[in-house]
């Protein structure tokens, strides 16, 4: 199978080109076709899968058949996400597909001026990727218009309810016209998705890819530990290991940064991802993780949420997540287009309980590890 089946615009195909994608994924055969014919869409998809390609390609499709693009007075489509880190990862995917074609998109979030935004705007663009709370302050301020909003997309739709996007939300979709097609991608189907999936989507096509699975080939296993000795025990499992583009989870956004910095100290290549960091500092540790100068990821799941990374080769649990899906959420960030990857979760007798409900979702046992002291 490949992309050519889909005909695509030549500028389009151009631009998968340039990215370097051959066939599509699971999520892309299924989910493109649809919508290309217009059809409203309920995808279920982990981070990872492909889904940002699934929804971008038609969306260029839809823009350069129906030739509104470039410059037009107000946007096309609109694609909300939950956190910045998202929004430019998927501003920065339509820059790469669209490359070939007069197709404009700008990211707009908080945590930033809002001047080169409005810039932007005011300049033209066809696709506008947001999250909400900035989205609503550039609507209120009538700095942008939504009434030709021919597509709306909501990724992540779960996390951004987790995160109290909803009355926003609602707010957004009532400024939008009712005639245009939705697309809504989550992980998780909790029942504020269904009600939300009921009240905006028009006799939705449902697609469905590995919902809650576990990544077939991540190894699982858990470390006893106290948990006053767990950061020794994560700088011997590093020194012994040599592990390297590792993402760590902690469960609050001081304890990411004073881990990081605990890990600095001691010599390694570390940085955190968390929600008081600025925007160019968010950007400096996801370019310096991707590229490598950094090895070592301390992060919360909110700021961790959406970002594709390939290539990590372990995730460490250093504070247990609260539910599965957040663990499936997390571990699936390693063991990515078939390889192998390796998850590590620190745990005590108080964790049992959780442990027995993750590895039943994950059909197996964790392996029991021991690391002798350095």
């Amino acid at each position: 199978m490949s992309f050519t089946q889909f005909h695509f615009h030549p500028g389009i195909q151009s631009g998968i080109q340039d990215a370097g994608y051959t066939s599509p994924s699971p999520i892309q055969q299924k989910a493109i076709p649809p919508i290309l014919e217009g059809k409203d869409i309920l995808g279920l998809a982990q981070t990872g899968t492909g889904k940002t390609v699934a929804f971008v390609l038609p969306i260029l499709q839809h823009l350069l058949k129906t030739r509104r693009t470039a410059s037009s007075a107000s946007p096309s489509a609109l694609i909300m996400a939950p956190t910045r880190e998202l929004a430019e990862q998927i501003h920065e995917s339509i820059t790469l597909m669209a490359s070939h074609t007069p197709v404009k998109s700008v990211a707009v979030y908080g945590g930033v001026g809002k001047y080169l935004q409005i810039k932007a705007l005011r300049q033209g663009v066809d696709i506008i990727v947001a999250c909400p709370g900035r989205l609503l302050d550039l609507m209120n301020e009538k700095a942008l218009s939504l009434k030709e909003i021919d597509i709306l997309v909501l990724d992540e739709a779960d996390q951004m309810l987790d995160m109290g996007f909803l009355p926003d939300i609602r707010r957004i979709i009532r400024a939008l016209p009712k005639k245009r097609q939705t697309l809504v991608f989550s992980a998780t189907m909790p029942k504020m998705i269904g009600n939300l999936v009921q009240d905006i989507l028009n006799h939705p096509i449902k697609v469905q890819v590995n919902q809650t699975g576990p990544a077939p080939r991540i190894a699982h296993g858990r470390f006893n530990v106290q948990r006053e000795k767990r950061t020794d025990l994560l700088k011997t499992l590093f020194a012994k290991n040599g592990m390297s583009s590792t993402i760590v989870f902690t469960r609050t956004k001081h304890k990411a940064k004073s881990l990081a910095v605990q890990l600095k100290k001691s010599g390694f290549n570390a940085v955190s991802l968390q929600g008081n960091l600025s925007q160019n500092q968010r950007r400096r540790a996801m370019d310096g993780f991707r590229s490598g100068s950094f090895k070592i990821l301390v992060a919360t799941d909110i700021a961790a949420r959406g970002i594709d990374v390939s290539g990590v080769s372990h995730v460490i649990n250093y504070d247990l997540p609260d539910t599965v899906e957040t663990y499936i959420h997390r571990t699936g960030r390693t063991g990515r287009v078939n390889q192998p990857g390796q998850a590590y979760t620190f745990t005590t007798r108080e964790d049992n309980k959780t442990i027995t409900l993750i590895e039943k979702a994950l059909g197996r046992k964790m392996t029991e590890e021991s690391l002798l002291p350095a």
